[in-house]
């Protein structure tokens, strides 16, 4: 599947290329001031009281606006950052005080410097800093994950959880152990009943489980254990990728979680290889699931967390 994404990118690249060496009409007045208007990826949604959720490529961006300035999580791509300060400019001017960064994954930290050159302060989990001072193998995708620039590490670090009082709220900050990777938080600000979840919860997706990253399908699970005692009917969910969710949506994919764990493991317990797993198509009835993970790339995942857990 990444090899096919990886194709198609470069399909596309290769036929812009050949488009600028084509021979075109000229362009109009309205096709010039429409091609200087700059690209708009990112998209901001008003949660209410202060709060609002930055959608667009990358992770979902949670943000909290109020006198005592701004409380961001995530910043998705380096390349977006002028626009996600444009967006969280477009809504005040008030200065970016903190930056939350849910695991070390590019997609939720990679505008780390340029949050700290507006005067932020980064905050993550101990082993997201440690993760981006080092390189390791991804088995999953057969290569090397790079240390980053000591500019993207967190500035500040905690070791379980954190709070934070800010803008009239209670805002934790819980680790959830080895769950997409091994420094993963979830931030719930209680007064406002807002929970960002991370890459916890790919709502309408199968979920990337980063077991090089130290993660692992049970502490998926766990981390859906542990949202759902803070939640309740009303709160609003952040997902890492996805729309806005509710604590129905989220009960769904833990459902999903633990029926995926369930069947892969007695398929183990029966002696199935991973390739008769595969052959008997075990997640057929989650097919609507499959994004950059499909139905047997989830399978394999399983199987490996699983079997490295034991």
């Amino acid at each position: 599947m990444l090899k096919h994404l990886l194709f198609t990118a470069a399909v596309i690249g290769l036929a812009a290329c050949g488009a600028e060496t084509t021979a075109e009409p000229q362009a109009s007045k309205t096709d010039i001031k429409e091609a200087a208007t700059p690209k708009q990826d990112i998209k901001t949604q008003d949660l209410g009281d202060g709060f609002y959720m930055l959608l667009g490529p990358g992770g979902n961006i949670g943000v909290s606006v109020g006198e005592d300035g701004v409380f961001v999580i995530d910043d998705k791509f380096s390349r977006f950052a002028d626009q996600i300060i444009g967006q969280i400019r477009g809504i005040t001017d008030a200065p970016i005080r903190y930056v939350i960064n849910t695991h070390y994954h590019g997609d939720h930290s990679g505008a780390n410097a340029d949050m700290k050159e507006t005067g932020a302060v980064v905050v993550a989990h101990d082993n997201v800093r440690k993760r981006m001072g080092m390189s390791f193998e991804n088995k999953a995708f057969g290569r090397t994950v790079d240390a980053v620039d000591e500019t993207l590490w967190p500035d500040l670090t905690y070791s379980e959880n954190a709070t934070f009082h800010f803008n009239g709220q209670t805002v934790q900050a819980i680790h959830t152990p080895n769950a997409h990777t091994d420094g993963d938080s979830i931030l719930f600000f209680k007064e406002a009943n807002i929970l960002h979840m991370g890459d916890n919860f790919f709502f309408g997706l199968f979920p990337y489980i980063d077991v090089d990253g130290g993660g692992s399908l049970a502490g998926m699970i766990a981390s859906h254990e542990k949202a759902l005692e803070l939640v309740n009917d009303e709160s609003k969910i952040i997902p890492g990728h996805g729309p806005l969710a509710d604590k129905g949506d989220l009960e769904k994919t833990y459902e999903m979680l633990k029926t995926i764990e369930k069947r892969v493991i007695d398929e183990i317990k029966r002696g199935a290889s991973l390739d008769d797993i595969l052959k008997k198509d075990i997640l057929a009835d989650y097919a609507e699931y499959s994004s950059f993970i499909d139905k047997d790339n989830m399978v394999k995942i399983a199987h490996r967390s699983i079997l490295e857990m034991q």
